[in-house]
């Protein structure tokens, strides 16, 4: 038995008052004289050992109403040792979008958030948290609310995130007891080795299971043919569990144009194809219906009328290689003689190719260094003599380069680098046996700039990146075989790509999404973006002929939104949730060390609050004071 307040224990000594009075209390009798005393004096012995009786008894029941009444005053209680320590609570509630799986009739999250708010004490503080939100040191009914009002999201923190980030909310010393919760479903993604053992926190891991793992994802669209009238969509979707088929579905807003079914093979996906007349807007939207997860049953997109990429070519070498790499499909070429260049046309152009000119005009090279910095493209191609000044004069504005002397040599082009953005996703892996180009001549150059593709010696043949790119060798035909290469078609098509980065079918939330559009937009006007009710401004860089829209990680809904400038629609971009979340592939917690394994929420908190019982005793001690009270009144009513 321990006492909240054990100080109050010395009042106990004052107990030795009452007993001092009683025993050393003096009475005084007289004398009678009587005929005959034999009859009185046996009539007064008998009632002396009454008195002392009464006296006795009523000390003992005075002396147990005291001792009670300061044992109560000073609070006696039994519990354990861990009960009597500080103690913190921090939860960790996972709100990602696997906690969708369903379990008893509702969703892994709603279990959880029913099962917090019925086990927390009312009374107890404690931090909650999620992959988002943080809820720190507070009680239940200042956040119940809140956690109902959860919605999931595609975040998923790691185990070891969860770990640090949970540290960094106990506040108390080492003698404070720190348990941190991890209430989730366990996805195998989270965690790629054991929970770090170190410190003094103790760890709980309370496992979701959801009574299915079957799930169909829409995963993925993809460009797979186009022709001058149709284009092919490829959509891949795959499947968790012992699911054969399923209807797929494709709306053009909320019309349905298409209807097909996706049979599933051994690797547990499935491919269905759809045919689009090519040219015509749509706003897309997959669409299939499964029990799993809500999330991935739909897939936005967005195929926006065509825009052609704007390429000027001056020189008056032959270009005609260069009109059969842009397609008049996507892009839009002009040849021009420098004698005959309008130089006001410059500022329309996406891209501009100086086609193995001699010289470049200083009105020229003013003109081009403008375009540049309004956000234009240049490709600088020489010709096998060239007038080193007037090159200088404009490559020097783009890193630090210049053309110092002629190398007349045979050189293979043999070193490429497949890290650089122009050759981003053209290569599946490293090209050994390649039939490499050669040139007769080429320039050396002094630059800064990175190195795309470069001769045996490691000597550039083609540098640049972001907009900016210059050849050191004509690749006329009587210089190098570089137009007969495989090289040079996506070389030439991605510089003219890159120019203008045209949407693709859709961008995954979560990442930093670049596009450009073709706008000139006037002084203090901006483009908006929106979807229904909600519009918002993102983050742009206003160019001479395009705006380049950026969109961070802090865009959280899906579905298609309309880039507007006014009051007039420019185009529709469409953005999904990354599927990462849709893998339900689970740990097995048996493996995880460091952490104690918790059959649910309720069982755990029911520990929590057995290790912290007390059982108070004070009422027992003011009882018995009441008791010894009553006693006493018997006493002085009943004995003589």
């Amino acid at each position: 038995m321990q006492f909240k307040y054990p100080e109050l224990l010395w009042a106990l000594l004052l107990l030795l008052i009452p007993f001092i009075i009683h025993l050393f209390q003096l009475r005084r009798f007289r004398k009678t004289p009587f005929t005959n005393v034999k009859f009185l004096k046996k009539v007064v012995s008998e009632s002396r050992r009454s008195n002392v009786l009464k006296k006795w008894l009523l000390l003992l029941t005075r002396l147990f109403m005291l001792a009670g009444l300061v044992v109560a005053f000073s609070q006696p209680f039994f519990a354990e040792q861990s009960a009597l320590q500080q103690k913190e609570s921090v939860i960790y509630l996972d709100d990602s979008f696997s906690m969708q799986s369903k379990s008893e009739g509702a969703t892994l999250m709603e279990n959880a958030v029913q099962s917090l708010i019925k086990s927390i004490p009312k009374n107890q503080n404690f931090t909650l948290f999620t992959n988002e939100k943080v809820f720190n040191q507070v009680s239940l009914p200042e956040v119940q609310n809140d956690l109902l009002a959860i919605e999931p999201t595609p975040k998923q923190l790691q185990l070891s995130e969860i770990y640090l980030k949970g540290n960094t909310f106990f506040e108390g010393g080492s003698e404070t007891v720190k348990n941190l919760v991890l209430v989730s479903d366990f996805q195998q993604r989270m965690v790629s080795s054991k929970i770090d053992t170190a410190g003094t926190i103790q760890k709980y891991l309370v496992p979701l299971t959801p009574e299915s793992m079957e799930n169909v994802a829409l995963d993925s669209i993809y460009f797979n043919l186009q022709n001058s009238d149709n284009i092919e969509l490829t959509a891949i979707i795959s499947q968790k569990g012992s699911i054969e088929s399923t209807p797929v579905s494709l709306f053009n807003g909320e019309q349905l144009i298409a209807k097909t079914a996706a049979v599933f093979q051994e690797n547990n996906q499935a491919k269905v194809q759809f045919t689009l007349p090519k040219n015509k807007r749509i706003n897309g939207k997959l669409e299939v219906s499964d029990t799993g997860l809500a999330y991935d049953n739909h897939l936005f997109f967005n195929i926006n009328t065509k825009e052609k990429i704007k390429v000027l070519v001056i020189g008056d070498a032959n270009s005609n290689y260069l009109k059969k790499i842009y397609s008049d499909d996507e892009f839009e070429v002009t040849a021009a003689a420098p004698k005959n260049l309008n130089y006001s046309d410059l500022g329309a152009q996406n891209l501009v190719i100086l086609n193995e000119m001699p010289s470049i005009p200083n009105a020229l090279t003013t003109s081009l260094r403008s375009f540049t910095e309004g956000g234009g493209s240049l490709v600088i191609i020489p010709s096998e003599e060239i007038e080193l000044n007037s090159y200088n004069l404009l490559v020097s504005n783009y890193y630090s380069t210049s053309y110092t002397q002629k190398v007349n040599a045979k050189r293979p082009i043999t070193n490429i680098s497949f890290s650089h953005p122009l050759y981003r996703d053209v290569f599946d892996k490293n090209v050994t046996n390649f039939q490499y180009p050669q040139v007769s001549q080429h320039f050396k150059v002094k630059t800064s700039a990175p190195s795309i593709l470069s001769f045996q010696d490691n000597t550039p043949f083609l540098i640049g990146g972001d907009g900016k790119y210059i050849f050191t060798a004509s690749i006329a035909a009587d210089n190098s075989n570089f137009k007969n290469s495989p090289l040079i078609v996506p070389t030439f098509y991605n510089m003219g790509s890159n120019s203008l980065r045209l949407p693709p079918l859709y961008g995954v939330l979560g990442t930093i999404f670049s596009i450009d559009v073709s706008a000139s937009l006037p002084d203090d006007t901006i483009l908006k973006v929106s979807k229904g009710e909600y519009e918002f401004i993102p983050q742009q860089q206003a160019l001479s002929n395009k705006v380049t829209l950026t969109f961070d990680e802090n865009l959280k809904e899906d579905g298609i939104y309309t880039v507007s400038q006014g009051d007039t629609s420019l185009k529709s971009i469409s953005f999904n949730f990354d599927r990462k979340e849709s893998d339900l592939t689970y740990l097995n917690l048996n493996e995880l060390k460091g952490a104690s394994k918790a059959s649910s929420i309720a069982s755990l908190f029911d520990s929590f609050e057995k290790d912290n019982r007390i059982t108070a005793l004070w009422k027992w001690f003011v009882i018995l004071a009441l008791l010894m009270l009553l006693v006493e009144v018997l006493i002085q009513k009943f004995m003589p």
